[in-house]
């Protein structure tokens, strides 16, 4: 006995039966037949071929799981497979069949096999009594009966026993045998007194009594009867009833009296005192109980066990003190208890699934039974976790395990589902196997980089095969599917870079620069870095690296003026009136690095007067001049002396702080903690002392140029850059502000660079169902025809997700339904459709709970709720109105009517009048008028909503106004539009600025004139 579990649709599952053939296939064997004996040719009974059956895996399986034939795939032929005892198997039962099932997969079917197992004649009769006494007494009557143990044959029909007979001696004529059935269990045997005893002559006798069955050749059994005869004792005991019944419950314990048997004797002293004594019928074992032999009460030993032994039969003996005895039969009926828990047995089961595996598919076949009987042998059976799995039944007990919606292993990679069958006794007993599922990979997701662009930094004039930083890229896959190979991305002729010189390791990401490079000819390149999973087929993201060639003083000044190609030098005039001061010249040059490398300084080296011209110092270059100067007289030969001056040179702030960056880019996560680390700038001062003493600030700006955020602060001592408050992405997805580095010197010289924020996306926005509508109000029904083939679309559930990337990506899940197997919903679009047809048990009216699931880790989620109608015609559609007006109430409309059109007809000349005077200066501000008040709301709204690209596709939806229903109501067959919330976006930041056009939306307006159509757009609303 089994059942559908708590969840399992039983009617829609069985639509989903695989196939059974629909009458059992039969044969039969004769027991003891030999190992390897053929029963039948089960495959070509079966309509299959050998071949077949070794590609679907065919197998037996039996309800008890013992296998008592086998299947030759070889040949397809059924044969035994070891020894068949009917009487072991079947006990005494009228037929012994033996049932199972060929099982077959891809796909699964089952063919239901019965083999019936005749009786052979291979039992004798047997008496449970080798020897029986009768005590006799010589004045009983010609015709007395006196009771013998009928024998026992395990066989069954002919092959049991069939007649009784005495053995021929002239001592035995003084007596016959007599037997017979009172009913089906109760056979009776006699020993017929044939003529008057006399002990005088004859103190005692023996004989044999034979038991034959009928089988060929015919077995016999014997048991020898001994005869007393006696002087008195003339009356025999008489029990009350010739059959005791008696229903004993099988967890009864030891000890408890079941039953208590009586028999009386007529006569009086020790021919009248009765004992008993309990005679087990053959093949019953009489430990389970006892009898007492005075007052006849029959006792457990043992408790008994409903199932081993659904009944036992005693025969319970009553002697008296003369030897005189009677014989009655007593039938005790074991009632069940539920004392056994269900079995679950598995057939088959696969593990792992591929994550790609399509709903329906089947992880696990398995049976269940119960030992117990009625309602305590009937199960249910239930499973844990019914979002991913199901149990469907598939053929009498054996139920399937599948798959009802798609498996992600990125998300779950194992599932351990609890099976629970539970019986209806009271109280119930369950028992619980565990399914643990492994999910295997499959190739569905693409390396993502950890950064979203990549700058390096190389000095020019660098070695060969210079390292200058690494890419790196995770992929969410396992094994193959996530090793991630790196390279450059092919790119077309006229696309390439100026500069071939940089290489990628494909197996750490490694970037290197393969020669020496000049910052001269090449200030910067970009390349595109692809990254490549091991799937089949490959998976692979790019990313874009950004080489900076870094300046190095490889440049010697090149002088201008005067021109030094050689020539003979001009010669500057000078006037001798000239004062000091007096501008001479100016050399002019120039250095082809950059930065502190092409800052040039200008000294005299050497002069014929030294003393008449001048040039700038410069600390940075030499602090100290050590000066010899050597006095020299005009003699012969000439003597000198020299004198060593040491000149230091004390520093002024002529040089400004410079940043080691000329940009910095840092990033942070939304939701960050306050005053959050996120980066450090850092410039460095040529100068020495306060002059060098670099501190940190922000540089001030117009309130015109102000950024959006004005949550970053700089550290003045070490540059540390901090976010002060919680950022969030969908409000502000980046910004930039200026550092300024100012050293302390008189007066203060600063640099500027730019820092550029860049916040990075978290999931923190559940999905916004858009249609159908979430407000609280009633959900609108959908109405579908009953005549709907599967796949009809009833409606698309439309979802939207603030945050970007992955975290927006949305899947469609089917959580409750009225009837699940009816409808389906699509994981990517979210449109649901008619899974199957519409039947007459469907009920007309059906709720649905859509899950939208985001793809963030972890994911969040939200539902949508809508319903269905079934109807046969869309005339049977009553949208509620008012209740009719009565005569009087109509009359009195009528009169307030002609009141108001006349009173309205008056105002629509005056303001005739007025409107043709002022035409002309009020036109502009008549088309104006058209113009939705909650126009740029809406395009906001949509904007995200396109943005996070979730709404591929523009929709429109038509609605219908009527005027002429009972309360003069506007009725809305669909919403026009959802209501979105105020959506802030990031100002000044990528594509939130570019503008987006929406399509319009008809609107079909009924009256009883006519029809008219409007056209709602995202900007403008008028009518046509």
């Amino acid at each position: 006995p089994s059942g559908c579990g708590s969840g399992v649709l039983c009617l829609s599952a069985f639509l989903a039966l695989p196939l059974a053939r629909a009458e059992p296939i039969r044969y039969s064997v004769a027991e003891e037949a030999e190992s390897g004996s053929l029963v039948g040719k089960l495959a070509e009974d079966a309509g299959l071929t050998p071949p077949q059956l070794s590609a679907r895996r065919a197998r037996l399986l039996s309800e008890d799981g013992r296998q008592h034939l086998r299947l030759d795939r070889g040949s397809g032929r059924l044969l035994v497979a070891g020894r068949l005892d009917r009487e072991e198997l079947c006990a005494h039962s009228a037929t012994c069949m033996l049932p199972f099932e060929l099982l077959l997969s891809d796909p699964l079917q089952f063919f239901r096999v019965e083999v019936t197992l005749n009786d052979v004649n291979d039992h004798s009769p047997v008496f449970p009594e080798v020897r029986d006494t009768f005590k006799i007494p010589e004045t009983s009557e010609t015709g007395s009966r006196f009771p013998l143990q009928v024998a026992r044959d395990l066989d069954i029909g002919s092959n049991n026993i069939q007649a009784y007979s005495i053995s021929i001696s002239p001592q035995n004529a003084d007596f016959s045998v007599s037997y017979g059935s009172r009913s089906e269990d109760d056979k009776y045997l006699e020993l017929v007194l044939e003529k008057p005893l006399d002990r005088e002559e004859q103190a005692e006798m023996s004989f044999s009594v034979i038991a034959e069955d009928g089988g060929s050749p015919p077995r016999s059994g014997t048991t020898q009867v001994k005869i007393v005869i006696l002087d008195a004792n003339d009356n025999a005991p008489m029990f009350t009833k010739h059959v005791y019944i008696a229903k004993v419950l099988e967890n009864m314990p030891e000890g408890s009296v079941i039953l208590t048997v009586l028999a009386t004797d007529q006569d009086a002293g020790i021919n009248g005192d009765i004992s008993y004594e309990i005679t087990e019928l053959v093949g019953q074992s009489d430990s389970q109980f006892v009898i007492d032999h005075r007052t006849g009460e029959i006792k457990l030993t043992k408790p008994l066990d409903f199932e081993e032994a659904e009944t036992h039969l005693l025969s319970v003996r009553a002697r008296d003190g003369g030897g005189l005895s009677a014989i009655c039969k007593v039938l005790v009926e074991v009632v069940d208890v539920n004392d056994n828990a269900p079995e679950l047995a598995v057939s088959s089961f696969s593990s792992p699934l591929p994550e790609n595996t399509v709903p329906g598919t089947v992880v696990a076949l398995f049976t269940v039974r119960d030992r117990d009987s009625g309602a305590n042998g009937k199960i249910s059976c239930a499973l844990d976790d019914q979002l991913f799995f199901s149990l469907r039944p598939a053929y009498k007990n054996y139920y399937e395990l599948v798959t009802v919606s798609a498996l992600d292993r990125e998300r779950t990679a194992r599932y351990v589902l609890g099976v629970t069958a539970a019986d209806a006794g009271s109280p119930p007993l369950t028992s619980t196997h565990t399914f643990t599922v492994d999910i295997s990979d499959v190739n569905d997701n693409a390396p993502v980089f950890n950064q979203t662009s990549y700058t390096m930094y190389v000095r020019e004039n660098n070695a060969p095969t210079v390292f200058v930083g690494a890419v790196s890229a995770a992929d969410a896959d396992v094994g193959l599917n996530a090793k991630v190979t790196y390279s450059l991305a092919p790119v077309p002729a006229a696309e390439r870079p100026s500069c071939s010189c940089i290489s990628v390791n494909s197996e750490n990401g490694h970037v290197f620069v393969l020669r020496p490079l000049d910052y001269e000819r090449l200030r910067q390149s970009e390349v595109t870095v692809s990254a490549s999973d091991a799937g089949s087929p490959p998976l692979r993201a790019n990313v874009t690296v950004r080489l900076v060639v870094l300046d190095e003083n490889d440049n010697a000044p090149l002088v201008l003026y005067p021109a030094q190609d050689g020539s003979a030098a001009s010669s500057e005039l000078v006037p001798v009136s000239a004062e000091p001061g007096y501008l001479v010249t100016k050399v002019v040059a120039v250095d082809a690095d950059s930065g502190q490398n092409s800052w040039l300084s200008y000294h005299l080296l050497r002069a014929t007067e030294p003393g008449l011209f001048m040039s700038a110092l410069d600390r940075e270059r030499t602090a100290r001049y050590v000066l010899g100067v050597t006095a020299a007289d005009a003699g012969s030969p000439p003597l000198t002396s020299t004198h060593t001056f040491t000149v230091d040179i004390s520093d002024v702030n002529d040089n400004a702080p410079v940043f080691n960056q000329t940009s910095y880019t840092m990033y942070v996560r939304e939701n960050n903690a306050p005053t959050v680390f996120v980066g450090a700038v850092s410039a460095a001062d040529a100068d020495v002392g306060l002059n060098a003493k670099v501190t940190y600030s922000l540089a001030p700006v117009p309130a015109a140029e102000r950024p959006s955020c004005s949550c970053i602060s700089v550290n003045s001592e070490n540059g540390h850059v901090f976010v002060l408050r919680p950022l969030d992405y969908e409000r502000l997805r980046q910004s930039e502000v200026t550092v300024s580095a100012s050293d302390a010197g008189s007066p203060p010289l600063r640099a500027n660079v730019t820092v550029r924020l860049v916040v990075l996306d978290e999931n923190d926005n559940a999905p916004l169902v858009l249609y159908p509508a979430q407000d609280g109000s009633a959900a609108s029904s959908e109405l579908v025809p009953v005549s709907a083939e599967p796949g009809y679309l009833v409606t698309k559930v439309v979802a939207v997700d603030a945050d970007s990337g992955q975290n927006s990506w949305l899947s469609y899940h089917l959580l409750r339904a009225t009837e699940p197997g009816l409808f389906s919903v699509a994981v990517q679009s979210g449109e649901v459709r008619l899974k199957r047809p519409v039947t007459e048990r469907d009920s007309a009216k059906h709720k649905l709970l859509v899950l939208v699931r985001d793809n963030g880790k972890p994911p969040l989620s939200a539902t949508a709720a809508l319903s269905a109608l079934l109807l046969k015609d869309f005339s049977d559609v009553r949208l509620p109105h008012g209740s009719p007006p009565t005569d009087e109430q109509g009359d009195s409309l009528t009169t307030y009517l002609i009141i108001a059109l006349v009173f309205v007809s008056l105002l629509f000349l005056i303001s005739s009048a007025l409107f043709v005077a002022r035409k002309v200066c009020k036109s502009k501000e008549l088309k104006a008028a058209h113009v939705l008040s909650g126009a740029h709301n809406l395009h906001s709204g949509l904007a995200d909503a396109a943005a996070a690209g979730t709404l591929p596709r523009a929709y429109c939806y038509e609605i219908s106004l009527t005027t002429g229903s009972g309360n003069s109501e506007f009725q809305f067959l669909k919403p026009i539009l959802p209501s979105l919330p105020a959506q802030h976006c990031a100002t000044g930041q990528g594509p939130q600025e570019q503008e987006q056009d929406f399509p319009c939306v008809p609107v079909r307006v009924s009256s009883s004139s006519g029809q008219r159509r409007a056209v709602i757009c995202a900007t403008k609303y008028y009518f046509t």
